[in-house]
């Protein structure tokens, strides 16, 4: 039975239309909507994944895409203990954008996050502009972890956020499961006090 309990900021990053929400409801919920709306500054969801060297609890940050709420990212990475960068494998300008995102953590965010790249829409290979070799070699050169999924089909979906628990697990430290009640003796008598 795992004794360790982690709790861990993971933030999805790109830009609009990669898919972050539809991949992020298909982990949690187990959802597919061929139309989703277009997410607004940003939305949250939590997830707690029993591992048999921890409990992992994910706090899920997913982003806007549009330009417009770019500059609100920092936000929402900083203290992030996980990144997934999405990029739409039908799209080489969506790719381009995953690069700045890439940069920017690299800039920003703690040297220590798990960052991913991951191209999504992988059911859609007949439209692909992104060579899965090509963003396969970025993310080697670039110390990430990288997928390819489809939230459509949830291929590799589970995967990847597996991933990200197991190795939250070997590096976080571990998050006490309840409060702290300590006795103290004064003048007056015992107390007690929650910490």
């Amino acid at each position: 039975m795992a004794t360790k309990n982690v709790q861990a900021k993971l933030v999805l990053l790109g830009d609009m239309g990669t898919g972050k929400t539809s991949l992020v409801l298909r982990f949690v919920k187990g959802q597919f909507f061929d139309c989703q709306e277009s997410t607004i500054g940003a939305a949250f969801f939590t997830e707690v994944l029993s591992l048999d060297e921890a409990i992992v609890k994910l706090d899920i940050w997913d982003t806007a895409g549009q330009e417009r709420y770019q500059s609100l990212a920092p936000m929402y990475y900083r203290g992030a203990a996980a990144a997934v960068v999405l990029y739409d494998i039908t799209s080489m300008e969506s790719f381009e954008k995953a690069k700045r995102w890439i940069e920017e953590l690299q800039r920003q965010a703690s040297p220590r996050m798990f960052t991913a790249l991951v191209g999504n829409k992988a059911d859609l290979d007949e439209k692909r502009e992104v060579d899965n070799e090509v963003a396969e070699e970025y993310a080697k050169q670039n110390g990430l972890h990288f997928f390819e999924t489809s939230a459509k089909t949830a291929q590799n979906v589970n995967e990847l956020f597996y991933e990200i628990a197991t190795t939250l697990a070997r590096t976080c430290p571990s998050r006490s499961s309840g409060m702290k009640i300590q006795i103290r003796q004064s003048r007056r008598g015992m107390y007690c006090c929650f910490s």
